[in-house]
Order: structure tokens, then sequence, then C-alpha cells
């Protein structure tokens, strides 16, 4: 008999939470939205493949298209995206059921106290104020907080 998975975002034996701030320190705007395949975070993949992986766009508001002058003329881009459904209370985190207990800081969990995250991607094409690239690993729907050369 094996275990039932559990939920994106419960507490796994053995891991541990911290209490968080009452209030942030700064502020910043969403961009745009990624749309990807995946709805659930467990069928993201682990680390996108810039290569064989889907086609995903990047649709920013379009207030924000001058900023993607002299983009397309780019291969590759790094894009920071807000892990809009992560808890981010988590101290010390077990990578999928399995092996030790680490803190959150020595692993690549989107569980974190800033749920940010990074991913370099292929540029395919650029279509107004969308980027169609290859290489994410988040959920549809995640929000964009910057893009930049890679």
């Amino acid at each position: 008999m094996t275990d039932a998975p559990l939920p994106f975002g419960a507490v796994r034996p053995g891991e541990t939470t911290v209490e968080t701030p009452e209030s942030f320190d700064a502020e910043l705007w969403f961009l745009g939205r990624i749309r990807t395949p995946w709805t659930e975070p467990r069928d993201c993949p682990k680390g996108g493949d810039r290569e064989t992986g889907p086609e995903c766009r990047i649709e920013l508001d379009p207030r924000w298209a001058p900023l993607l002058e002299g983009v397309a003329e780019k291969q590759r881009l790094l894009v920071l995206y807000w892990m809009h459904r992560a808890r981010r209370d988590l101290a010390t985190q077990r990578r999928r059921r399995e092996g030790p207990v680490r803190g959150t800081f020595a692993l690549r969990s989107p569980m974190r106290p800033n749920p940010i995250a990074a991913s370099e991607v292929a540029l395919l094409r650029v279509e107004g104020a969308t980027l169609v690239v290859r290489g994410l690993d988040c959920v549809d729907g995640t929000p964009v907080l910057d893009l930049k050369p890679a």
C-alpha cells in the first residue's frame, strides 16, 4: 500500500513552519501572467526544457509593451515570477516525501518566504505584448515579476 499524495502546500512529517511578519517591506507590480499547460503544481516539470518543452506564453499587460523594444533580438531570457500558490511559512522541508529534512534555503522548493522563481527560457517569438517561449515549469496563470536577457 502506498501513501496517498498530500495536497500541495501541506506540511509533511518532520517539516516545520515559522511565523511570518505581519506586514511587507516592499511593493511590486505583476507585469502579466504566464500561460502554461499545467493547472496543478504537482503536474509541473522539475525544471523547464528549453529544447523540447511545450510552447508557453508570457502575456504582459499592454502598458508594458514598450519595454519589449529589442527583446526579439535575444535568444534566451531570464523570467522572474511569483509562485502565487506556494506556502510562505515553511522553515524546514522534505523533498517529495524523500530524504532528509532541510532548511528551505537549502532547497529549490517553491515553498519559501518570498516565493520568487527564475527560469531561463528560449525566446521563440514576440507577438505584441506576448512572448512565446520554451522552458517554463510553473502553473498556468503565474504572475510575472521581471524579464531580463540571459
